[in-house]
């Protein structure tokens, strides 16, 4: 007797993989088989039961027939058919159940020919290939390793299933919910082949709305404004707040329960928190049912204390909370840690402080007993340095500011994790972690650090508003061979300004907390003016020099610099443009007409033998980027020892931090000033002379006070010029606008000054963090004043041929009309006379103490192409004669 049992489990040929579209999730589909291009895929015949055989009959023999890669032994191994055994129709069906389990089979068919029987298989192909496309916001680094399947594997559904739901939860990761992945294949030679996902990544999924049902003590924007989601809004561009995230989710139900708590509602819940996404499942619309209860305030607040060194009522007099206070979980929390982080000052590094809560529903109060329970005085068993790869451990150890066998000390903990992270060596987010040691009295202090670049090489090209095209070279290492030296060199151009630096700076000389620093230098400054609205070079400042430093700390906070330099200053001006024959003797000497007194009187060289100092109390987290603490600078310069120049210079500087709440916003405010007080007579006011010279007064403007030019704000004086006009019948000489640009402005310095700044720095969502932006918004003032005024000219026009001085007649010819004309005659043909031609008057401007002020908003963006740094200020006070600007930039150099 002949019988056939056949049965096909989902597809029986390899053209069907799945059976529908995976959407946001769901199983995907569309399999298709071509030996080509893809194609769609067939449905699946329904599964075929085996049909019956006779019953008692004896296997004879079974036959494997159309394996390729398996071994025909390898089949019969996977069944529980047997030769000899008796065939029934339950054990031919679980026969083709246990081949299909494998995977390893498309499609399976049992024969029977009187007792020899025949099982007729058809492999599943390998993989030649897995392919990925359509996928651009994740790469294929990403994806495939995420994924199981893999050339020279054998290709089943369910693996290609389980792959399509790991691509679809990468990108619910993102918040592209509504991705699709649909897999193909594509047939190929020697039963193989290439798996093709097709991937439609979709949008972002945004959070269209969020809903609050139950609450009736705050309003939906107060309780939305505490939450990490925000709803999307077109301003939105620069977070990804507005991203749903089902982390964040649960996340702000905590931010929720923790504002009410902070409030008072300590009965305060979370109902439920439901996510729905929209029918076009591009948004999700988030729904909270809260329940608010009532509003507690502080019972009876005492302290009990298990360690003898602290007194009870003490503690308690220190308490934020009193009773009758509105209930705040935060203060309680924050109370807790001052507690603990007293109770370290004195040792005791695992204090035990536990808050006791005893709720009275009646009263509506909540009684809190914090309890310090008894522990015993910690010391430092050992300091342990760990991840230091190139930097040296006494560079990390000589930060701590505990040494091995002292009382603990959390103060001092916290100290030496901020030293340590503003060496600038390791990773920002630096903690000493803190372990117990061998004894219960011991501690085992474990900085885990984590190295990160110190060399710097800069090679860069940018475009800046001032200078106009900045060409910047500098290779800079701050860990030198893991020594914590400094040695870096420079080297820049510009059109206004030319630079060599080369700088080395070792912070413990001989491993005494002892800093030496050496610099040499070469800078070639271009001064300029304003003449037509365009930058003119003026004089041109060539500074040669070396500069040796010597810090020494007085205090843990409090710091001495002490420094000597030695400069060689060459100041010169252009002959062709500046100079002129003054005594008709062939020998050319500045002239005053063209470049003006102040400049004539500055020119020459002159050597700069300096010693200073300055004492310093510094204690901000972190030197690099502070967010809390303040830095006071008194700094003075004595210019005389030596040298062809004696004066006294004086500096006071200042800044205080602030962080602002847990949201990131850091404010500062920053305040400058200056003094220069000369030792040598170099002239008489009625001279004009001053006796601290140009080049060597305190200047001000951009970048110091946005809003204004470089050099746009104090003494200077503007060179107007001049046109000829008939007034009222008669020749006059009319001042050119000075909006019209026609006019020559130079500024001159001063000897005082001073510097106000308060800036906020605006956190931004995470996707601007990696993309490098600050934000930020200003206010500046500030005011440099205290110059001897200069001779001012008003120069007369001149015969080009002659060099007599010109006047200005008018003529009327036979049509009546009157112009214009120039003569030599300093009067006319009836004696009256002629009015001078005036080339040009000097005015004095800007020497004010009074404050100017601007106020405006930056970005800092490190960009690929360089550090980035564009201001938008407007000047709100100034005064006569400062230049102002709106918009700053610059592009390629450090700020």
């Amino acid at each position: 007797m002949k019988s056939e049992h056949k049965i096909a489990i989902g597809a029986r040929a390899l053209g069907l993989l799945l059976g529908s579209t995976i959407l946001a999730g769901a199983a995907s589909s569309a399999f298709a088989q071509t030996a080509g291009p893809a194609a769609p895929a067939t449905s699946a015949p329904a599964a075929v039961p085996a049909p019956a055989l006779p019953q008692g009959q004896q296997i004879r023999s079974i036959t494997v027939n159309g394996s390729q890669r398996i071994e025909a032994d390898t089949v019969r191994s996977y069944i529980q058919l047997r030769v000899g055994d008796v065939y029934t129709q339950v054990a031919g069906d679980q026969a083709l159940r246990d081949l299909f389990e494998t995977e390893l089979f498309a499609d399976v068919s049992i024969r029977n020919n009187d007792g020899a029987v025949v099982i007729d298989v058809k492999e599943n192909p390998v993989i030649n290939r897995v392919i990925l496309e359509g996928n651009k916001r994740i790469k294929n680094d990403k994806i495939l390793p995420e994924i199981r399947l893999s050339p020279r594997q054998i290709f089943t559904r369910t693996k290609v299933r389980a792959d399509v739901a790991r691509i679809i939860e990468l990108y619910k990761r993102q918040g592209r919910f509504a991705a699709t992945v649909e897999p193909k294949m594509v047939q190929q030679d020697q039963n193989r082949v290439d798996v093709v996902f097709e991937i439609s990544e979709g949008p972002k999924s945004k959070v269209r709305q969020i809903n609050i049902l139950g609450n009736e003590k705050f309003s939906d924007g107060e309780l939305r404004g505490e939450m990490a989601t925000k709803q999307s809004r077109f301003y939105r561009f620069f977070s990804s707040g507005d991203t749903y995230d089902p982390d964040k989710l649960a996340f702000d139900q905590q931010k929720l329960r923790q504002f009410y708590l902070t409030q008072g509602y300590a009965d305060f819940r979370v109902i439920s928190a439901v996510a729905e996404l929209t029918p076009d499942k591009r948004d999700f619309i988030i729904t909270y049912v809260v329940e608010e209860g009532e509003r507690y305030k502080f019972g009876d607040v005492l302290v009990e204390s298990q360690i003898r060194d602290f007194s009870e009522e003490g503690l308690k007099a220190q308490l934020p909370m009193k009773s009758g206070d509105w209930y705040n979980a935060k203060q309680v929390e924050d109370t807790v840690e001052q507690l603990s982080e007293t109770a370290g000052l004195f040792g005791y590094a695992f204090a035990d402080v536990r808050p006791n809560f005893n709720r009275n529903r009646e009263t509506l109060t909540m009684d809190i007993t914090f309890d310090l329970a008894e522990s015993a005085r910690v010391y430092v068993e050992r300091i342990d340095i760990n991840g230091n790869t190139l930097t040296q451990d006494k560079i990390v150890r000589r930060e701590f500011r505990l040494n091995e066998g002292d009382a603990f000390n959390s103060f001092l903990v916290k100290r030496s994790e901020n030293r340590i992270a503003s060496l600038g060596y390791f990773q920002e987010k630096f903690e000493v972690e803190q372990k117990q040691g061998s004894a219960p009295d011991r501690i085992i202090l474990e900085a885990n650090v984590e190295e990160k670049a110190t060399g710097e090489l800069q090679l860069s090209a940018g475009f800046s508003s001032i200078e106009n095209f900045i060409l910047q070279a500098s290779i800079r290492q701050r860990n030198f061979r893991g020594k914590g030296q400094t040695v870096g060199a420079s080297v820049n151009y510009s059109a206004f300004s030319q630079g060599i630096n080369l700088s080395f700076t070792e912070p413990y000389v001989f491993d005494k907390n002892l800093s030496f620093g050496a610099d040499i230098f070469r800078r070639d400054l271009n001064s300029f003016n304003f003449v037509n609205n365009s930058r003119n070079t003026t004089f041109e400042q060539l500074t040669t020099g070396t500069s040796l430093r010597l810090g020494v700390p007085l205090t843990e906070y409090v710091s001495a610099l002490l420094r000597y330099s030695l400069t060689v200053d060459d100041v010169t001006l252009d002959q062709t443009q500046f100079f002129s024959d003054l005594n008709g003797d062939g020998t050319l000497e500045c002239d005053p007409v063209r470049a003006g007194f102040f400049l004539c009187d500055n020119l020459g060289q002159r050597t700069t033998s300096m010693l200073g100092y300055s004492l310093i109390y510094d204690n901000r987290d972190n030197r690099i980027r502070p967010t809390r603490g303040q830095n006071i600078t008194l700094s003075q310069d004595f210019a005389g020892l030596g040298g062809s120049v004696s004066y006294l210079r004086t500096r006071l500087n200042a800044s205080k931090h602030w962080r602002i709440g847990r949201s990131g916003f850091i404010f500062t405010v920053a305040a400058e000033g200056g003094h220069m007080l000369a030792f040598e007579d170099r002239g008489t006011p009625a001279q004009g002379i001053d006796d601290i010279r140009l080049t060597d007064r305190f200047f001000l403007g951009q970048p110091q006070i946005r809003g204004f030019d470089i050099r746009g704000v104090g003494p200077r004086v503007i060179r107007n010029f001049f046109n000829p006009e008939i007034v009222d019948g008669v020749v006059t000489n009319v001042l050119i606008p000075r909006n019209q640009n026609q006019q020559q402005d130079d500024a001159l310095g001063g000897r005082y000054y001073y510097l106000a700044r308060a800036e906020l720095d605006i956190p931004l969502g995470s996707g601007a963090r990696e993309l490098g932006l600050r934000p930020s918004v200003f206010v500046d003032a500030g005011a440099v004043f205290g110059v001897v005024q200069p001779i001012l000219q008003t120069v007369q026009n001149r015969d080009p041929t002659t060099n007599a001085l010109q006047y200005l007649t008018t003529t009327t010819d036979a049509a009546g009309v009157t112009s214009i004309t120039t003569t030599t005659d300093a009067v006319d043909a009836n004696g009256r006379p002629n009015t001078p031609s005036l080339f040009f008057a000097e005015q004095f401007f800007g020497d004010s103490p009074k404050p100017r002020v601007s106020v405006g908003f930056g970005v800092n963006w490190n960009s690929p192409f360089g550090p980035f740094r564009i201001d938008i200020a407007r000047a709100l006070l100034k005064e006569p004669g400062d230049d102002t600007r709106l918009f700053t930039f610059n592009v390629g150099t450090q700020f």
